[in-house]
């Protein structure tokens, strides 16, 4: 059933969703599964997350370069150059 698609079980788009096939598995077989033990169900049978073969048409390749260079910096931050001490209750050992 999944492998002929969601607009062959009633959606109109072609979109499966593990809540959409939760509903699919109760139609067919009268069992719950939670959407997690649905995941690792699908998993083990070989059905991986669906990621977009193309990128959006709107994607502007040079505005994301600009904001790489410029924003991300600042929202990431400096690495700090020294270390914490330890936050352990306990005696520190001696050397």
């Amino acid at each position: 059933m999944l492998e002929a698609g969601p607009a062959a079980c009633g959606w109109s788009d072609q979109c499966w969703t593990l809540a959409r096939i939760a509903e699919i598995v109760r139609r067919r077989f009268g069992v719950d599964y939670t959407l997690a033990g649905l995941d690792l169900l699908l998993h083990r049978i070989g059905w991986s997350v669906q990621a977009p073969t193309r990128k959006a048409t709107e994607r502007d390749e040079s505005k994301i370069a600009v904001w790489k260079d410029e924003q991300r910096p600042v929202i990431k931050g400096g690495r700090r150059t020294w270390a914490p001490g330890s936050a352990s209750r306990t005696r520190q050992v001696r050397s």
